[in-house]
């Protein structure tokens, strides 16, 4: 999705190639089409139909909730939005959260464009939000996606057997993690 004529993104965090923004009101046509590409809805585990308005309401939510911070991903140099990144679950008290990520077609797969984008978001947790850990979930058939998380510093935590039924069958979910220093350690941050 392009940005109307005359209007001009906000660039929370910039990359070389990709950049996150703020979700908009405006944005729930787009974000609601994103959730029936077939292969994307296999690899986030999304079972559910949701109707227009319900993403609208979702999207009102997550505007107001300061728990979560839910931000597009879009290609700096056309502004065309390619997923979505999300900190969910966030606790101050414990300096921990949860992070998703979305990429909206397989064309856009393979590129680096979802490593850049965590990578942003990362900066951002750590540096700004001062958290302490960030785990994921990633499902045992993506063993790309893994080995992306591994490359990004994440390490795996555990298994949770069984627990995603897709397509007739039964998938285990692997939570892995990341810790402040071990992010530190990685980027050359402070």
């Amino acid at each position: 999705m392009k940005q109307t004529e005359g209007s001009s993104p906000v660039r929370f965090q910039e990359g070389r190639a990709v950049y996150l923004r703020p979700i908009e009101l405006e944005d729930a046509e787009m974000y609601h089409a994103s959730l029936y590409h077939s292969r994307i809805r296999e690899l986030t585990g999304t079972q559910k139909i949701y109707s227009r308005e319900q993403i609208r309401r979702y999207l009102e939510g997550k505007m107001q909730d300061s728990s979560s911070l839910l931000l597009l991903i879009a290609l700096r140099d056309t502004d065309e939005v390619i997923g979505d990144i999300a900190l969910q679950d966030i606790d101050l008290l414990n300096r921990s959260a949860n992070l998703r990520i979305a990429l909206f077609g397989d064309e856009v797969l393979g590129k680096g464009y979802g490593s850049e984008a965590i990578a942003l978001l990362l900066d951002y947790a750590f540096g700004i939000l001062q958290l302490h850990r960030i785990e994921l979930n990633v499902f045992d058939f993506n063993p790309r996606a893994q080995h992306v998380y591994e490359k990004l510093g994440f390490r795996k935590e555990g298994v949770q057997r069984d627990a995603l039924f897709y397509n007739h069958k039964y998938h285990d979910s692997i939570t892995m993690s990341i810790l402040e220093e071990e992010y530190r350690a990685l980027y050359g941050a402070k």
